[in-house]
């Protein structure tokens, strides 16, 4: 891999970090499509290496949302220990059909569906989300369970964090503050992408020097996006990237 490589690859985590940041969807929603189309990367490599990737920013993000007290850790005892195991499943159903490119990205095709319409719902309609009060959600632990455990498989067959999906159900399923939603989900996905990170590089699935490029470009990026939030209209961006998506898709 030239030097040249790795500075695009570098500046491509920035992107991901930054837009991630102003968008809540996570670093890599951005990085996949990347590396896919841009670097050319295998759709099986494209999904490891995001994976790896994203492990930096969720580390840094779940730190800043411990900090500011946005962790529901009750809840997240049950939801991360099932999530590992749906990633490890994920993982498994994923290495069996690695060398199938074209129904992988069949797979992120319909993945990106869904992230397309909902940033594109969100950024036209849905100018403020519900919330609720208090410090902690809702809900049985049957349904964490069963949250963490499918997000945990979604995110070992694609190499996403699967926030879109999480935060929603934190918000409209277990009643959750929306703040709260957002740290507990990033704090649940550290494990899943560790877990599953650790994976994907024991299959031989990902190019490390690209993962940490990106990886460290990424945290700088979640940076900037933190400072650019009140300047720049997240509902806009949300909109420009969902027809994005759906034209990716």
């Amino acid at each position: 891999m030239s030097f040249l490589t790795i500075v695009l690859l570098f500046l491509t985590g920035i992107v991901a970090g930054g837009f991630g940041g102003l968008l809540g969807i996570g670093g890599g929603a951005v990085m996949l499509p990347i590396v896919r189309f841009g670097f050319d990367f295998s759709p099986s490599i494209a999904v490891g290496t995001t994976l790896v990737a994203v492990v930096f920013t969720a580390v840094a993000g779940s730190y800043q949302h411990w900090k500011m007290g946005h962790v529901d850790w009750k809840s997240v005892k049950y939801i991360a220990p099932a999530g590992i195991v749906g990633v490890i499943i994920g993982s498994v159903l994923f290495y069996w059909i690695k060398d199938y490119h074209e129904l992988i990205d069949l797979i992120l095709g319909i993945v990106f569906a869904p992230i397309a319409a909902s940033m594109i719902y969100e950024g036209l309609f849905l100018r403020k989300k519900p919330d609720f009060p208090g410090q902690t959600m809702g809900g049985n632990i049957a349904l964490k369970t069963g949250i963490g455990g499918g997000v945990g498989i979604f995110t070992g067959m694609s190499g996403l964090g699967g926030g879109f999906i999480m935060v929603p159900a934190f918000v409209y399923l277990l009643r959750s503050p929306v703040k709260i939603a957002i740290g507990s989900s990033m704090a649940s996905f550290v494990w899943f992408a560790m877990v599953g990170g650790i994976i994907k590089i024991a299959q031989g699935l990902c190019d490390i020097p690209a993962a940490l490029a990106m990886g460290i470009g990424a945290i700088g990026g979640a940076i900037i996006g933190a400072r650019l939030v009140s300047r720049i209209k997240p509902a806009t961006l949300k909109t420009i990237f969902g027809f994005i998506f759906l034209y990716i898709s």
